[in-house]
């Protein structure tokens, strides 16, 4: 199975940049995007072959996220059950007959960290919420996670040490995943690759200079491990500050 997952920084703005073009060509069975920014109604996807799942947030134009499916699934879920989290349309979950599937948007710890203390809370609850679905059937789970794990993952990262995405908490939140029997599956195929991520700020001419962060993921639970294929970071692909990353996986 092909899995897919892209931060479209607006999928009303993307669809402008070739996101159908690219969709197709993917021919993804599960194609999820984050950061939607739009509410129900606000965008009409035509994409025939595919169940559309959308958790928009509370506010408008902010957040959300949104599963384009080949197979129908046994059942769908929005949220992690905490009423704190969810009104930002963060979380959206597939179950299957032999594995769940998660996309999430993770809350970013903003300017000066103002929301550090809010994004450890989340951490610890999303944590706690895979860990829980994990007792039932093994997760596959992705999105962008606003996190870059090590030093290999960003261009600057003695420059960025204390800024969000990179301070050491979310990091050693992250480690805690790892810890949990989850697997980042691009590590787990290419331990020592350099020089590729998937978020570049639109400033600075960043992008040309591939000045980026590695903030996007898949994981899946350890169980999972001699069933994965490959995972890629298409980083050639336009239309967002991030591209897709990809998980090749037998399921």
């Amino acid at each position: 199975m092909k899995f897919i997952s892209w931060n479209v920084n607006g999928i009303r703005a993307c669809l402008k940049k070739g996101f159908e073009e690219y969709f197709q060509e993917a021919n993804a069975d599960i194609f999820c995007i984050q950061e939607t920014k739009c509410q129900e109604g606000q965008v009409e996807l035509t994409l025939p072959g595919y169940h559309q799942y959308w958790n928009s947030a509370v506010r408008k134009g902010y957040s959300g996220t949104a599963i384009f499916a080949k197979r129908e699934p046994l059942s769908v879920s929005y949220g992690i059950g905490i009423e704190e989290h969810d009104q930002e349309g963060r979380v959206i979950t597939l179950e299957y007959e032999d594995f769940y599937f998660v996309t999430v948007y993770t809350p970013n710890s903003q300017n000066e960290l103002a929301r550090l203390s809010y994004r450890m809370d989340w951490e610890r609850d999303f944590l706690e919420y895979l860990t829980k679905l994990e007792e039932r059937k093994p997760v596959v789970w992705c999105g962008d996670l606003n996190v870059a794990h090590q030093e290999i993952d960003l261009k600057n990262p003695k420059t960025n040490r204390k800024n969000a995405g990179f301070t050491d908490e979310e990091r050693a939140c992250f480690t805690k995943v790892l810890e949990s029997g989850f697997i980042d599956t691009f590590r787990y195929f290419y331990p020592d690759q350099e020089g590729i991520y998937s978020w570049w700020s639109y400033r600075f001419r960043a992008r040309e200079k591939n000045a980026g962060w590695r903030i996007d993921y898949f994981l899946v639970s350890s169980s999972l491990r001699e069933k994965m294929v490959d995972a890629k970071i298409h980083t050639q692909v336009l239309g967002s500050d991030h591209c897709p990353v990809e998980l090749d996986i037998t399921l």
